[in-house]
């Protein structure tokens, strides 16, 4: 087994094992995604991108919370500024942009509150895993806001707007088990297997798929859901034509045939 040494970035854990990166939210007692937080989520999203060694991510958080938001606090300062407020708003955005383009898929295992900011970055993720306990929602209208870090946008197209919008309006909780009823969450499992059923999705997927298959996979979702159909299509078609010229997709077609498992290389 591969281990290599935690990385530490400001209130972010990195530890790399197996071929997975294992980011946790270090900022107790909330987890709270203070600037200084996303900052260093950013750094160590930036580091994962260009590490090879490195083919999937489980985001987390430290202790019994997940995140439990931004960190109101910061808010004070931006009062009656609206460009101070949009900075704290876009800057958010860009970085769990960043982490919905990462072309390595990213996990988000859900191990307690997940509110606000906090869902809005498990929704950047791609795949999402609650601990069936695990509370989740968009509470921001208590504080005369609106979600601002891609709630609003995120949210209708995981579940639909109707619910989107019962979500936000109302600030309900919902539970890891009620969230997978309405394709927030993928699964959810009781909190003590989390953590394993998370490795288990993660290193499924670097040990048995081809690298350049996962990106292109992401790239052509991730890009098609942006447009039309029709340009989806195109965009689906390009990456497919791709990988016809990659030995990747030459093992993988002659494994078949010849019923063995492939040895995908990158």
């Amino acid at each position: 087994m591969e281990i290599v040494k935690t990385i530490e970035f400001t209130n972010i854990d990195l530890k790399v094992e197996n071929g997975v990166g294992y980011v946790s939210i270090n900022c107790p007692p909330a987890n709270t995604l203070s600037t200084k937080t996303i900052s260093g989520l950013s750094a160590c999203m930036d580091y994962i991108e260009t590490n090879q060694s490195i083919k999937a991510v489980v985001i987390t958080g430290e202790g019994k919370m997940f995140v439990a938001g931004a960190d109101i606090k910061e808010f004070i300062d931006a009062f009656h500024d609206k460009e101070k407020g949009k900075s704290l708003s876009v800057d958010a955005q860009a970085v769990f942009n960043k982490i919905e383009q990462l072309t390595k898929p990213v996990i988000a295992a859900i191990n307690g509150a997940c509110l606000g900011g906090g869902l809005e970055l498990a929704m950047s993720c791609h795949l999402r895993i609650a601990a069936n306990e695990a509370k989740l929602g968009q509470p921001e209208l208590n504080l005369g806001l609106i979600p601002g870090f891609g709630g609003t946008q995120r949210l209708p197209r995981l579940t639909n707007k109707a619910k989107a919008l019962e979500i936000i309006l109302t600030g309900q909780f919902i539970s890891g088990e009620e969230a997978v009823g309405i394709g927030l969450v993928n699964k959810s499992v009781p909190l003590a297997e989390l953590m394993d059923e998370a490795k288990k999705l993660a290193e499924s997927i670097v040990l048995n798929k081809s690298s350049q298959s996962i990106k292109a996979t992401i790239t052509a979702v991730n890009n098609g859901m942006a447009t039309t159909l029709d340009k989806g299509l195109e965009i689906e078609a390009e990456q497919w034509a791709q990988l016809f010229t990659t030995e990747d997709m030459v093992e993988g077609v002659n494994a078949f045939i010849e019923k063995r498992k492939p040895l995908f290389k990158g």
